[in-house]
Parts: C-alpha cells; structure tokens; sequence
C-alpha cells in the first residue's frame, strides 16, 4: 500500500478508501518478542536431536521443558526456519566396531599406546623412499622417522626394538593390517616383549587417528615443500623436522605446547626428555642401513702330482 501511495501520489486516506482498509494497518508494526531467536535455536537443537520428530512434537517437548508457547506458533516457526521430517534416513554409527579404533582405546598415559604407518614420497629422481612414523599417542611425541628405500617387518623389528630400550615397551601398539604389521616374525616378537598388537579395521584409517594426524602434518609441512636429491639429505631434513616437532612446534592438543618442551638454565638449554637426541640415532644411524648379504667364496686349489 505504500508503494501505491508514492507511485500514483495520493493519500492514505483516498487509497484506503479505495481499496477499503482500515488507515491503522499503515502505521502497524509488527512485534518482535524478545525470545523469539532463543526458541528458534532451541526447536533447531531439538530437530537435530529427534530427527523424525515434527512440529507437534517438539512442541510438547518445548513445553515440558517450560516454554510458553502454542502450537501455531511452532508451527510458524518450523515452516519458516524450512525445518521438515526427511523422508529418508540413513543409518549411522554410533562408535566404531574396531576394537583397535582410537575411540574405543584411548591413550590414558605416557607409553600406554603408540601407534606406527608408513609414508611414502620420491626422491627427485624418482626413486622410491619409505619412512615408518611411531609416536606415542598420549605424549604426541614422534619417537622415530626412520627413512629407507625399503622396510619390511625385519627392519621394523629391529627400529622398535632400539625404542623399547630408549622409551620404554608400551602396552599397546596401534596400526592397519599391513604386510609389515601383521607378519609372524612380528607378531611374535611383540608377543614375547608383552606388548599387545591393536590392529584398525580395513579400510578404516580414521581409526588410527592420532598417527594419520601426525602424517598430514609431517606431509604438508614437510614433504611436500622439499626436494630430495639423495636419500641422505632426505634423512637429515626430516629428522631435522621431526626435532623441530618434538621440541620447539606448538601443539593444539597440549595447550599450544611442543610435546617435549625445552628449558633454558645458566649452562644453557638442555630437553626436560631423558633421552637426547634421539633423533638423531634414529633417522639418520648406521645400524639401519640395509643388510647386503655377501656370498662366502671358497678357494679351491688344484694339486699335482
């Protein structure tokens, strides 16, 4: 009605009469209760929770809760905020079946869960490499990254090993089910050290997610801004990083605090870990090279009469 009055510039009163309203609906302003954006986000809170719930009955659980409202109110509201019963549902679940997922074992203290994977890139010639990220899931400590061409279950029996002695044996060690990890010799031999093997359901890497975490971080923030010539240079840079992790990276999860934070004294800084260095005897260590094997030759000589 306003726009006919400032188009055809005629009164109110002539365009009332004409279009037989009352002159009062000009000056009505419709009211705003103060509630209304709380009752709003409280019929949203009560969709997403009872999700074949209609209006009917989110307003009788509004009024069992002490909201002072009919029903035609709610019902305004819930065509306006477009909320509606879907006509199809999917099933869901609650909590993973996974015995091994990180939901249902849980680190409650230091060296009670690790969990290990592997990371693949390439040199710049194209070549493979493989690097085998443990951390402890309570700490968030990256306790090793080694760095190969390759690595099989013998080698990481025998860099688990190296940590067992350094940290200490865990009670858990978390991983998917791959060839390295579900191998006898393997197996095995955490049996013997008593530590028990928590495998993720197939396909399911989310269950493993404190060490799927650490992985896109050593990726983003690592592989995938440098270059490696050789596979030494790859091992110096990501050991390197990973100290740069344990030490000195802030981490969301410890308060914007580095896992193995350092302190400063008069003789100078020095880790509050009892291990030092660490890193450096398992990134970048002899004793992890690959075994060549050589064949024994036996001299043979000929004697004549």
């Amino acid at each position: 009605m306003a726009d006919t009055v400032g188009r055809y510039n005629v009164s109110q009163r002539r365009v009332c009469s004409i279009l037989g309203k009352h002159r009062s609906i000009m000056r009505y302003k419709p009211r705003v209760i103060d509630d209304e954006r709380t009752l709003i986000l409280e019929m949203h809170r009560l969709a997403l929770k009872h999700r074949r719930y209609g209006y009917r009955r989110i307003h009788a659980l509004l009024r069992a809760s002490g909201w002072r409202v009919n029903h035609k109110r709610i019902e305004r509201l819930w065509k306006k905020e477009g909320l509606q019963v879907p006509n199809k549902q999917h099933k869901r679940r609650r909590i993973s079946n996974g015995a091994g997922s990180c939901v249902r074992l849980k680190p409650l203290y230091k060296n009670h869960v690790w969990s290990y994977d592997f990371v693949h890139d390439r040199l710049s010639n194209g070549k493979p490499i493989r690097m085998l990220t443990v951390i402890d899931e309570y700490t968030r400590k990256c306790l090793a990254i080694p760095v190969r061409h390759r690595l099989n279950s013998k080698d990481v029996i025998r860099i688990m090993g190296d940590l067992f002695m350094s940290e200490g044996t865990p009670a858990h060690i978390r991983s998917d089910n791959g060839p390295e990890f579900i191998a006898q010799r393997l197996t095995n031999w955490l049996e013997c050290m008593q530590v028990q093997t928590t495998y993720i359901d197939r396909g399911s890497p989310w269950q493993n997610g404190y060490n799927e975490s650490f992985n896109s971080k050593l990726r983003d923030e690592c592989l995938n801004s440098e270059v490696f010539d050789t596979l030494q240079e790859a091992q110096v840079i990501i050991g390197d990083w990973r100290n740069e992790y344990n030490h000195h990276r802030p981490h969301s999860a410890l308060g914007y605090q580095p896992p193995v934070p350092q302190q400063t004294d008069n003789k100078g800084v020095h880790e509050t870990d009892t291990h030092k260095n660490i890193h450096e005897g398992l990134c970048f260590y002899p004793r992890y090279a690959p075994l060549h094997r050589h064949k024994n030759t036996v001299k043979t000589t000929k004697t004549t009469n």
